[in-house]
């Protein structure tokens, strides 16, 4: 039902529609007319939704700092799945990849040819020259939180301390394309220029998505990306950015066995740095690293 311009707000604040969201929604309206996809009131997030989100990440960020605390040579992946899993029950939260679609344990961790959704294992035990992502995900009071950091287990080669090195550098650079009423394909864009300049490749069928009221919520982040293309990115959107990406080709492949665990087809190492953030009026605020 179409709003009146005296009705009461969409967006909860109690004020009239024509003091709040009216010019807004009429920009949104224009470039849906341009025939660019735009979001729903439902993706996006009131400042209450984003206190609660934040109040989340508080978690989320808890456990990644234990882990780079103590991450080391001889570590398993199931004593790293441990330590999120105590952490997050310890400060009342609940792990988001428990038991999500199946999924048997509280975060995922990826190691040198894993891509993504590592299934943490007593028998994974890391070693010298290992790079492995943590994933951990988190959800407190109904709000939904995310992000992974990659970590470098003793000394490694040149090629992966700076193919590490490089992706955390990708978002950096595609966070000065995040700006309301630019579009995630220009964002996108400038992830994947600077990694194909470094001589990496992007994964295509893996991205980042939309979180806070669900684990993972619309838009669809394509890192692989054209300018002026994917969803227009509006104050209160949040999303995570994440992207995949191989020191070789692009190809990946799925476990068989496990269903779950992603790996690149030819081998090559691959890193993965995620944070998730909000659109603001006048750029981004990232909620989780």
């Amino acid at each position: 039902m179409r709003l009146g311009r005296n009705d009461a707000c969409w967006c909860g604040s109690g004020k009239k529609y024509k003091n709040c969201h009216i010019n807004f929604d009429q920009k949104i309206e224009a470039f849906r007319d341009a025939g660019h996809i735009v979001p729903d009131h439902s993706i996006l997030k009131s400042p209450e939704d984003i206190q609660g989100i934040k109040e989340s990440a508080k978690i989320n960020i808890a456990c990644l700092d234990y882990v780079a605390e103590h991450i080391k040579a001889g570590v398993s992946t199931l004593d790293i799945d441990n330590w999120v899993a105590k952490i997050t029950a310890d400060m009342g939260g609940v792990s988001a990849c428990l038991n999500y679609e199946g999924f048997p344990k509280n975060c995922c961790t990826s190691i040198n040819d894993q891509v993504c959704h590592g299934i943490p294992s007593a028998d994974d035990i890391l070693k010298e020259g290992d790079i492995v992502n943590v994933d951990c995900s988190t959800i407190l009071n109904g709000y939904f939180s995310d992000s992974s950091r990659m970590f470098i287990i003793g000394e490694t080669t040149p090629e992966k301390k700076k193919l590490v090195e490089d992706v955390k550098k990708s978002i950096e650079i595609g966070l000065k394309e995040v700006k309301p009423w630019k579009f995630l394909g220009d964002m996108g864009n400038a992830i994947n220029q600077f990694c194909m300049s470094q001589g990496y490749s992007v994964v295509r069928e893996i991205g980042g998505h939309g979180c806070g009221k669900e684990f993972h919520e619309e838009p669809w982040v394509s890192f692989v990306s054209k300018p002026n293309t994917e969803m227009l990115m509006v104050p209160g959107m949040c999303f995570t950015i994440e992207p995949m990406v191989n020191l070789g080709n692009p190809d990946i492949y799925e476990d068989e066995d496990n269903g779950w665990t992603i790996y690149t087809e030819d081998g090559s190492p691959s890193a993965q740095w995620e944070i998730q953030l909000v659109v603001t009026e006048d750029g981004y605020e990232i909620i989780t690293y």
